[in-house]
C-alpha cells in the first residue's frame, strides 16, 4: 500500500490513475445516462456545426456526436479488454510450452512464436481479421490472436529464468509434476511483469480495435465504438471537422490512460516493462565412446548396503560444433553411512553428475549409464510415478545457493510441507506439523514462527539448514549436498557441517560432498573423488589426501592455504586453465597442466587403475620444474 501512495504522490502515478479511473467510470455510466440522447435522430438538423444544444455537432442523421462518444466508451473499452483477456490467455498457453511439453516439444512452438513477432502487429491483426470475419467477434478474434505472440515471448523469458531456479529444480526432485509447478512454483513469482505488460497491452488493444474499425473491418451498424465514429466522421470532416476529433480524442486519452497506468503499476511493483528472448540451442546430439573404466573400480552389485550405484555415466549436450561431454564415463558407489566427497575445479562435472543422479539434467541434455541404481531401483527408467516417490522421499538435495533454493512467495513451512502432503499423503495440519519439526531438528530456533516467514525473512545460514530440512521431510537414504557452504562465513559454514555429520550419524544416511575446498571434505568425508574434465581421476580414502597420487589431486593439496604457509611467498596455484568441456585434448586431459607429462601422456588417456588415473602416479615431482611453469604462465 505505501507502494502505491508514493506512486500517486507523482505528477505521472496521480494523472495515470485518474485518467484510468475516469474511462472506466465513463464506461459504466454514459449508456445509462446518455444512450436515449445518442440515439436521437434530428432530419432537420443533419450535419450541424458544434453549438451549445450540440457540444461536437451533429452526424448525417442529426445525432449528437458528443454523446455518442461518451456512450461508445462502454463498448470501446469491453472490446479492448476482451482482446487482451484473448491475447494473455494464448500468450500463457504459448510461452510455457516449452516448460510443460519439454524443450524438445516446446521448440516448435518457440519457432512460430520468433516468425510472429518479427512481423507488425497491425499486419497481424489484419490477417486474423481476414481470416475470422468482418464485425466485432472477428475483430476481437484478430486483435487478440495479434497481441499473443508477444505476450507469448515474454511469458518464455519470464518462465526460463524462473525455471531454471533451484526451488523448480527442488520440486521436481520431491515429485511435483510440471503443471502443478507451473502454477504453485513458476506463475506467482512471474505475475508482476505479466499483470504490467497486460494493463500496458490494453491500450495498445484499444487503439489497434479503433483502427479496425475505422478501416471498416470492426463494429459494423447499427453498434458503434470510438472507431465506427472515427469512421463515420471522416467522410465530413470538411464539413464539421469535430466529428472525427471528438472520437479521435477519446481514443487518444483513454489508450494514454491505459498505458501510463502500467507505467506506475510498474513502479509499483518495482518491476520493468520486459520483452525478447535468445534463441533456443539445438538439442539434436548423439553419444560417442569415452575412455575406459577399470572393471576392477567398479561397485559390486551383490553388496546389500550400497544405496548409490553408479557405472560409466555420462552426460552430453549440444554444441555448435558438436556433442560437449561434461561427463565422460565415471564411476562409483555410495554405501549407508558412507560420505563421500567430490572435489575439483569449476567445470569438472561435479555438480552435473549430482544432477544426472538426480534426473535434474536440462532436457536438452542427455544422460546414459551403463548403471544408475538408488536403493536398487534403475534410474534410466522411464520417468513414473514410483521413481518420483523414490527421489523425493529417498534422496535429498541441498543446492549451493539457499537463496535460490526456496520460492520467495510462499511461506518456508507451506514448502517444506508440500512433499510430505505430495508423497506421504499428509493432512495440510500434519504436514506443516512435521515441517516444524524438521525446522527444530535442523536447529532453527522458534520453528513455528519461522514456518510462517519467507525466505527472506531468513538468514544465509538459516536458509541453508532450512533446505537440509526440507531434505529430511522424508526418510533419506541419501543426501546431496552441493556446495552448502557457499557464501557462508566460516562459522555458519561448521555449523552446516556439523548439521550434516550428524544427520549422517543419526540416521545411518549416506552423503555425497562436493566441494572445491579439498581440506573441508578430507575432515568430512570418508573417501574423496577427484575429478577433473568429466572423469574421476583419483579415488582415495580421506585419510590419505597427504599421500595423493595424482599429480592433480596434490596439486589441489598444495594451493591450499595453512598455518605453515610462507607469507612472504606467493600461494601457489596450478598453472594453466581448466579443459574446455567443448574442447577435451587426446589423451589425459591434465597433461598441459601437468609437471610430470610425457609424450604418452598426450596421446593415451589412462584408466582409473587401483584408484588412479595416471601413467606416471606416484611419481615425485621437480619443485623447479613447477617455479619455471608458473613464471611462463605469469609471463604470458
Amino acid at each position: 500500500m505505501r507502494r502505491w501512495m508514493r506512486v500517486l504522490r507523482t505528477p505521472l502515478g496521480l494523472t495515470a490513475t485518474l485518467l484510468t479511473v475516469g474511462v472506466l467510470v465513463m464506461a459504466v455510466i454514459a449508456p445509462i445516462l446518455w444512450t436515449d440522447d445518442a440515439d436521437a435522430i434530428d432530419t432537420s438538423n443533419i450535419l450541424a456545426p458544434p453549438s451549445s444544444e450540440h457540444w461536437a455537432g451533429t452526424d448525417n442523421l442529426g445525432r449528437d456526436i458528443f454523446y455518442r462518444t461518451l456512450v461508445a466508451t462502454r463498448l470501446s473499452v469491453e472490446l479492448a479488454l476482451s482482446a487482451t483477456v484473448i491475447a494473455v490467455v494464448v500468450g500463457l498457453v504459448l510461452g510455457t510450452a516449452s516448460f510443460l511439453l519439454g524443450r524438445r516439444a516446446g521448440r516448435f512452438v518457440n519457432a512460430g512464436i520468433n516468425i510472429a513477432v518479427a512481423f507488425p502487429g497491425i499486419l497481424l491483426a489484419l490477417f486474423f481479421a481476414v481470416i475470422f470475419g468482418v464485425g466485432a467477434t472477428g475483430a476481437v478474434l484478430a486483435i487478440g490472436m495479434a497481441g499473443a505472440p508477444a505476450f507469448g515471448r515474454l511469458t518464455q523469458t519470464l518462465v526460463a529464468g524462473i525455471a531454471s531456479r533451484d526451488f523448480v529444480a527442488a520440486a521436481r526432485v520431491a515429485g511435483v509434476g510440471r503443471f502443478r509447478s507451473l502454477f504453485r512454483h513458476v506463475l506467482p513469482n512471474i505475475a508482476e511483469p505479466l499483470v504490467v505488460n497486460a494493463t500496458i497491452s490494453a491500450g495498445s488493444a484499444l487503439l489497434a480495435f479503433a483502427g479496425l474499425s475505422f478501416l471498416g473491418l470492426g463494429v459494423q451498424q447499427p453498434k458503434y465504438d470510438w472507431g465506427r465514429l472515427l469512421y463515420d466522421g471522416i467522410s465530413s470532416i470538411y464539413v464539421n471537422p469535430w466529428a472525427a476529433l471528438v472520437p479521435g480524442t477519446a481514443v487518444i486519452v483513454a489508450g494514454l490512460a491505459f498505458n501510463l497506468f502500467g507505467e506506475s503499476v510498474a513502479k509499483a511493483l518495482g518491476v520493468g516493462v520486459v520483452g525478447g528472448i535468445p534463441e533456443l540451442p539445438s538439442v539434436s546430439a548423439h553419444l560417442e565412446d569415452v575412455a575406459p573404466v577399470d572393471a576392477s573400480r567398479r561397485p559390486a552389485e551383490d553388496v546389500d548396503d550400497v544405496v548409490l550405484d553408479v557405472r560409466n555415466l555420462r552426460v552430453t549436450f549440444p554444441g555448435p560444433r558438436g556433442p560437449i561431454r561434461p561427463v565422460r564415463g565415471i564411476s562409483f558407489a555410495v554405501r549407508r553411512g558412507e560420505a563421500v566427497g567430490v572435489v575439483g575445479e569449476s567445470g569438472s562435472g561435479k555438480s552435473l553428475t549430482a544432477l544426472a543422479v538426480s534426473r535434474l539434467v536440462d532436457d536438452s541434455g542427455r544422460v546414459e549409464a551403463d548403471r544408475l541404481d538408488l536403493l536398487g531401483t534403475d534410474l534410466r527408467a522411464a520417468d513414473s510415478k514410483a521413481q518420483r516417490q523414490l527421489l523425493g522421499t529417498s534422496m535429498a538435495m541441498v543446492f549451493q545457493d539457499p537463496m535460490t533454493s526456496f520460492n520467495p512467495t510462499q511461506r518456508m513451512g507451506g514448502q517444506l510441507a508440500e512433499s510430505a502432503r505430495h508423497h506421504q499423503g499428509l493432512s495440510k495440519k500434519d504436514a506443516l506439523s512435521r515441517a516444524v519439526d524438521r525446522l527444530r531438528s535442523v536447529r532453527i530456533t522458534e520453528p513455528e514462527k519461522r514456518a510462517h516467514q519467507y525466505p527472506h525473512e531468513f538468514s544465509g545460514g538459516m536458509r541453508q539448514r532450512a533446505m537440509i530440512g526440507m531434505g529430511l521431510m522424508g526418510t533419506p537414504a541419501l543426501i546431496v549436498a552441493d556446495e552448502p557452504t557457499t557464501a557462508l562465513d566460516v562459522t555458519v559454514q561448521q555449523q552446516v557441517l556439523d548439521l550434516l555429520a550428524s544427520i549422517r550419524e543419526a540416521d545411518d544416511v549416506a552423503l555425497i560432498l562436493i566441494s572445491h575446498d579439498v581440506t573441508v571434505v578430507g575432515e568430512v568425508c570418508d573417501r574423496v573423488l577427484v575429478m577433473y574434465a568429466g572423469r574421476i581421476v583419483e579415488d582415495l580414502p580421506a585419510g590419505e589426501l597427504s599421500a595423493a597420487q595424482h599429480p592433480y589431486t596434490r596439486a589441489l593439496m598444495a594451493a591450499v592455504p595453512d598455518m605453515h604457509t610462507d607469507l612472504d611467498e606467493p600461494l601457489a596455484v596450478i598453472p594453466g586453465r581448466p579443459v574446455d568441456p567443448s574442447d577435451v585434448p587426446q589423451g589425459c586431459a591434465y597433461a598441459a597442466r601437468c609437471p610430470l607429462a610425457s609424450a604418452r601422456c598426450r596421446t593415451e588417456e589412462p584408466a582409473l587403475v587401483d584408484g588412479v588415473a595416471c601413467w606416471h602416479a606416484g611419481e615425485p615431482i621437480d619443485i623447479e620444474v613447477v617455479d619455471r611453469e608458473l613464471e611462463e604462465v605469469e609471463a604470458s
